[in-house]
């Protein structure tokens, strides 16, 4: 999963990334909405963006606006230190898809987030099968045959990719875009050693990870 936020407040865009990079996600930030918007225009392999309305230099609402004239359909969680029914009626309006007052818990708002990001891929339910697979979002375990199968985090969130894109051809570049934050110094090649690792974990029964060269991956059923 890949997040943006953008967060004035260093403390509270710092405790975000923390409570998200620990439920697996690549997280990056902006400080001002300015920041938000350039990102938005450069970065196509987003899930989903955490939005503060009160953004120094171009407010979150104009941020939103741009993001929505582009024809972008990423969800938005925005937050707001004001909890009017008039704000959120804005911000419903202009496109977001869910709204957070501040102050809230951490753990509430990354149910919200799982949900926007379920919702987004078409998926109601935490539960994603792939053949004998399984893939629980919210608790990031991954079974094969009910057995679980121990993944490292880098390894969950290539798998993650994977499925959601399952039967689809899926590229190392697409996987750094999808994996890594800015300033992380991950490679095509390091994607390839990742793979290697994931494949000799999963490959049990009929799923493989299939290579096409030159291109990228497939996950896939083998046909018996």
């Amino acid at each position: 999963m890949r997040i943006l936020i953008a967060e004035d407040d260093h403390v509270l865009a710092d405790g975000l990334m923390r409570t998200l990079r620990a439920s697996g996600a690549a997280v990056d930030h902006v400080p001002d909405g300015a920041q938000a918007d350039a990102a938005l225009m450069t970065n196509t392999e987003l899930d989903l963006l955490i939005l503060d309305l009160g953004l120094p230099r171009l407010h979150g609402l104009e941020v939103l606006r741009r993001l929505r004239a582009r024809g972008s359909r990423l969800p938005v969680l925005i937050l707001t230190a004001a909890d009017s029914v008039e704000e959120r009626v804005k911000g419903l309006d202009v496109g977001a898809d869910d709204y957070m007052a501040k102050p809230f818990a951490l753990t509430e708002l990354e149910a919200r987030v799982r949900a926007l990001v379920r919702r987004n891929a078409g998926a109601a339910v935490n539960l994603i099968k792939h053949g004998p697979l399984t893939y629980d979002q919210s608790g990031r375990i991954v079974t094969i045959n009910d057995k679980v199968i121990d993944l490292s985090a880098r390894e969950v969130g290539l798998l993650e990719v994977l499925l959601k894109r399952a039967g689809r051809l899926v590229s190392k570049e697409q996987l750094v875009e999808r994996l890594c934050e800015w300033g992380d110094e991950v490679t095509t090649n390091a994607i390839e050693v990742y793979i290697h690792r994931l494949r000799k974990k999963i490959e049990q029964g009929p799923i493989e990870i299939a290579t096409v060269r030159g291109l990228g991956y497939c996950l896939q059923k083998i046909s018996e």
